[in-house]
């Protein structure tokens, strides 16, 4: 059967990361087009991290960070700049805790910059605002997801897709306009331009609401684009873990039937009876796959580790989709045939836009969606990441930051 092999090119990996003048060697294989965005911040990093302290942004500020690969978190000072012309600052009062802030912490995917402050599903209420900012308050209730910069000058900022620009600037580890490091949302305040702000809505709690900013819109994103929105649709959601949980409360709320495909055959009650899900697949099970063969419009696959993408196309009807939204870092291998012999399409997809991030964040609102989360306090944070590596969190972890952080 002849295969392609299927990089790993998630949002994460962006060009304003790289050091064009030294070539890093990434752990898993890369195409020539990623290796700029792939390239070590090793050289720069303790420069940049410097810069930050001691350059000064006037604004103190406290949080949790790892210092090398161990990935362990410790208190850490830092300041943030003073609040600019459109600038929101606020203070954080949760923040919710990503797989991909695993791999940030531990250096997993050779691009992180020490001290690393993680974070990137922030909400809070809004504390000062530049005297150009037009869209918020003092005191309202807001949120800032994966990315608080972009260039607003490419195709994709113009296009509402800030997210796939090449210089997006990321809300932690990333190198803002001024040359410092981001840090992220394990920290009591926050600031960042209103472009990158998103309003939540009254009736959306921040607990719960605050996983959305990055789970959310990441699956969100591809049911809009690849047009698995449609009522009556039927769609698979490989992974029923932090992405895959709420995957299956969005397009349950756009009116598709919902299949989740498992290994595991200890989800099921779990996804029937708790999410809501119409039907539960076992991918290890021949007889099961064979059943629903060709029966499926589209599939978003939320998986991170390596697996097998063709008993999954198999599912696919005629024109149907598998959209990855995991981030395996070892290569999958691509049939091809099955794709030439059914006009199948494997896509990928990253966030979204600012534009789709506040829809999405409304239609939750509208529909009740939220993620099912466990609060932890902040002196939590590192068992959280042991058992995080370990899946063993139903289904996100959400720091409570504005009660539990100590200074």
């Amino acid at each position: 059967m002849a295969t392609l092999s299927v990089l790993a090119s998630p949002a994460y990996f962006s060009k304003q990361q790289a050091i064009h003048h030294y070539k890093y060697e990434a752990p898993f294989p890369v195409h020539e087009h990623y290796q700029p965005q792939l390239i070590s911040c090793k050289n720069r990093g303790k420069e940049m991290a410097e810069k930050s302290h001691q350059e000064g942004h006037p604004t103190k500020a406290f949080g949790w960070a790892a210092r090398d690969h161990s990935g362990v978190l410790s208190p850490f000072n830092f300041s943030r700049r003073a609040t600019g012309e459109k600038d929101v600052a606020f203070k954080v009062l949760f923040c919710g805790v990503c797989h991909s802030d695993l791999h940030m912490i531990k250096n997993e995917w050779g691009i992180s910059s020490y001290p690393v402050v993680p974070g990137h599903e922030i909400v809070g209420q809004v504390t000062e605002v530049g005297s150009k900012v037009e869209k918020f308050k003092v005191g309202d209730k807001v949120g800032v997801g994966y990315m608080i910069g972009s260039c607003h000058s490419c195709d994709s900022c113009h296009d509402d897709l800030e997210n796939y620009c090449p210089e997006v600037i990321l809300t932690s580890g990333g190198k803002y306009h001024d040359g410092t490091t981001t840090y992220g949302g394990f920290s009591d305040i926050m600031v960042a331009d209103e472009h990158y702000v998103v309003r939540i809505p009254e009736n959306l709690p921040l607990d719960s609401g605050a996983p959305l900013l990055c789970a959310g819109i990441t699956v969100y994103s591809p049911l809009r684009f690849y047009g698995l929105d449609k009522p009556g649709m039927h769609v698979g959601v490989v992974g029923l873990g932090g992405l895959g949980h709420v995957a299956v409360k969005f397009a349950k709320a756009m009116g598709v039937k919902v299949t989740v495909i498992s290994t595991s055959l200890k989800k099921k009650e779990e996804a029937l009876e708790h999410l809501g899900a119409h039907s539960f697949l076992v991918s290890r099970d021949p007889d099961q796959m064979q059943a629903a063969a060709g029966t499926m419009d589209g599939i978003i696959d939320t998986v991170s580790a390596a697996h097998p993408l063709f008993p999954l196309i198999g599912l696919l009807k005629t024109q149907g989709k598998l959209v990855l939204v995991g981030a395996p870092v070892k290569p999958l291998e691509l049939p091809v045939f099955p794709l030439i012999m059914g006009r199948k399409i494997v896509g990928g997809s990253s966030i979204g836009g600012m534009k789709e991030t506040q829809e999405m964040i409304d239609f939750a609102a509208e529909n009740n969606i939220t993620a099912d989360v466990e609060v932890i306090p902040m002196d939590y944070v590192n068992t959280a990441f042991e058992r995080l590596a370990k899946a063993d969190v139903r289904y996100r972890f959400v720091i409570d930051v504005g009660n539990t952080l100590k200074i």
